[in-house]
This record gives C-alpha cells, sequence and structure tokens, in this order.
C-alpha cells in the first residue's frame, strides 16, 4: 500500500482486493496509524506523509566536496547527503561543526591510505627472532620502550577525545581521527611487548614527562591541539623513530619503531592539512596558535621535560655497547638527534607560514620531552 501511494497526490484513492474477511478492519487501522482514511476497502491518501517532508533537506551531498559549512544540530548523527526530517534530537556534545576549523582536503585520501595500511601487532613483528643484548643495551631499551608507551597513551587520548566532539557530517576527519585512535593503540601495545620480550619489568616514569603530556590532555581547542600534538609533538617523533630504526640493537626494536614511524607519519601529514586549510580560511590562526606554544612552554617552565633517565638511555642505545668510546660516540648521536629534531619542528612551522627567525624561536619553545 505503501509503494502504491507513494506517487500519488494527497485525495487520490486506491481500492484494494484481498480475501480476508477483516481486511477492511485492518486497513482503516493502518490508513488511520499512517495519515490516510479508509472507506470500506478503499484507502484515501491523506496530507500527513507529505507534510512530515515538506520541511526536509539534504544534508549536503555524499562525497567529500559536498559537505556544508556549518552542519545543523538537528542533522544529527544522519549520514552526509540524506534527506533530513525535521524535529530530531540536535547533538548534544558536537561543538566542533565548522568546516573551516575542521577540514584536511586529503582527509579522504589519507583516511583511505590509514585503512589499507593497518597492521596486526602479534604477525608484523618476528617477536621469536632471536637476539642477545648485553644487560645496560636491554635496559636502555626497555627504558626507551616505557617513554614511548606513556607518550602513546597521549597520543590515543587527545585525538579520541576529539571524535565525540566533531559533528559526523565531517565523516572524513572522525574517521581518520578514529584510525589514528587505533594507530596508537597498536604502538601502546607493541613497545610494552618489546619493553616486556626478553622477561624483565618497565623502566620508569618521570613526573615532568607526564607533565608535559598532561598539557596535551589539557589542550581543548582543536587546531592548538592539532599544532602541538601532531605537527610538533609526533612530527619530532618522526625523527626520533628514524633514530630508533637506524640504531635499534636489534630486530624486534627495529621493527616496531619502523611500523610506528609509518604510522606516524600519516598523522603529521594530517596535521599539517589540516592548519593549511584552517589558516587559508583564518589568518589570525597562526598568533593562536603562537600564543599555544608559549603557553604551553610557560606551563612547563618549572618541569624537568625528557628525564635524565631516558635521555641516558638513547645514548646507552645509541651506542650498542659499554664502553668509553661507544658511549661517546652514542652520545654524539644523540645531540645530533636533537638537532635533526628542531630542523623539523621549524620546517613544518615555516609551511605554516611563520617567519623563519619566528619559526626558529617557537621550535625552540618545544618541550624537552620530545612529545
Amino acid at each position: 500500500m505503501a509503494r502504491a501511494l507513494a506517487d500519488l497526490s494527497p485525495g487520490a484513492r486506491v481500492e484494494v482486493v484481498g480475501g480476508d474477511a477483516h481486511l477492511g478492519v485492518h486497513l482503516r487501522a493502518w490508513a488511520r496509524a499512517q495519515g490516510h482514511t479508509a472507506e470500506a476497502t478503499t484507502v484515501v491518501k491523506g496530507r500527513a506523509g507529505d507534510d512530515r517532508w515538506r520541511g526536509a533537506v539534504r544534508a549536503g551531498r555524499p562525497g567529500p566536496d559536498g559537505a556544508v559549512e556549518h552542519p545543523p544540530a538537528d542533522w544529527g548523527l544522519a549520514g552526509r547527503g540524506a534527506l533530513i526530517e525535521a524535529g530530531g534530537p540536535a547533538l548534544v556534545r558536537a561543538d566542533l561543526d565548522d568546516r573551516a576549523e575542521l577540514w584536511c582536503d586529503a582527509a579522504p585520501q589519507l583516511y583511505a591510505q590509514a585503512a589499507a595500511s593497518q597492521w596486526d601487532p602479534a604477525t608484523a613483528v618476528a617477536w621469536d627472532e632471536p637476539f642477545a643484548l648485553p644487560g645496560e643495551v636491554e635496559g636502555a631499551v626497555v627504558q626507551v620502550m616505557t617513554y614511548l608507551i606513556e607518550n602513546e597513551q597521549a597520543a590515543l587520548v587527545v585525538p579520541a577525545g576529539f571524535v565525540a566532539r566533531i559533528h559526523p557530517h565531517f565523516r572524513e576527519v572522525v574517521q581518520l581521527l578514529a584510525v589514528q585512535a587505533a594507530d596508537e593503540a597498536r604502538h601502546v601495545e607493541v613497545f610494552t611487548r618489546r619493553a616486556l620480550l626478553c622477561g624483565g619489568q618497565l623502566g620508569t616514569s618521570g613526573a615532568g614527562g607526564r607533565a608535559s603530556l598532561q598539557t596535551l590532555l589539557d589542550t581543548h581547542d582543536f587546531s592548538e591541539a592539532t599544532l602541538l600534538l601532531s605537527v610538533l609533538g609526533e612530527g619530532t617523533f618522526l625523527n626520533l623513530l628514524a633514530f630508533l630504526e637506524r640504531h635499534a640493537p636489534d630486530p624486534v626494536t627495529r621493527r616496531v619503531s619502523r611500523l610506528a614511524l609509518q604510522d606516524e607519519s600519516r598523522h603529521v601529514a594530517f596535521g599539517m592539512g589540516h592548519l593549511q586549510h584552517h589558516l587559508a580560511a583564518d589568518p589570525d590562526l597562526r598568533g593562536r596558535l603562537g600564543a599555544a606554544i608559549e603557553r604551553r612552554h610557560d606551563a612547563l617552565a618549572g618541569t624537568a621535560g625528557l628525564s635524565e633517565v631516558t635521555f641516558d638511555a638513547l645514548v646507552v642505545l645509541a651506542a650498542g655497547r659499554w664502553s668509553p668510546a661507544a658511549i661517546a660516540e652514542g652520545w654524539d648521536r644523540v645531540q645530533q638527534l636533537q638537532v635533526e629534531m628542531d630542523e623539523g619542528r621549524r620546517r613544518r612551522l615555516v609551511r605554516l607560514g611563520f617567519a623563519p627567525a619566528e619559526a626558529a624561536r617557537l621550535a625552540a619553545l618545544h618541550t624537552t620531552n620530545f612529545m
């Protein structure tokens, strides 16, 4: 009956033929519930159905270029491009609903890449590959893994917190952040497994490092958090993970560093793409981003940042053995790592439109905890 009445105008009549003795009774009940009337076995189309959809609008168009600038809260969880019936409940928590402040043109491609690049920690790493390290070097690896775990915990929590606040109309951004959180969950798993692989316990967690990460959790502006976490923090981690892959003393450490590096490269690409889009729409954002870096630096001025234990562990890991000559070489490698980290931060800030001198000043304010 619904199909038969769909293309008819109000007042149109449809005769129903059937063998049930109570057909007229059932038709009257059904017609009344649908806003029609029934006369014996004839249904007269009412206006209720047409009136129900009179104010309906399309929620943009399905593709990435079909996102509107400011989707209403009462579009709710409807898919982009759906016909929206008026009167639905409004989203309560989705306060991030401005396309200019959320979008990244590369988000669809980055999401497709992320979905195709997911890896299984159980099979992507040869956990049973034999190796033996001197005790000091294994201890250094364990400490570095312990440090990586807590940093990746922060990198998981921050995007996960924004997922619930973003209007689902911008589904590509939501999908990408969800996959980013899944990436970090895998990183936590493989770093933990490597730390415990040889039967030891995790290393130490410094208060200064956790204070540094807490400032990321306390940043509630999406673009500011993207700058501090994805562009500066994870951007710095690209250098760190490449360093660990290059100087890893064992094949498992090398492999988990490489896998994490591949994922983090995508996170940085999203951060840069988002900020470039937002800056194009609002050049004043650049000043707010610089102020966010300064506020974080000031908030951490009284903390130690990267713990001495973790710094020394990086030196020993890069040295590969405990001897004066090796330790000296490991020290030089970590010094060069810090230079490369600073250069990377400056390059990305320049790409975001900061003058070279200002980029150098702001890059130098980044936390010594790296993330």
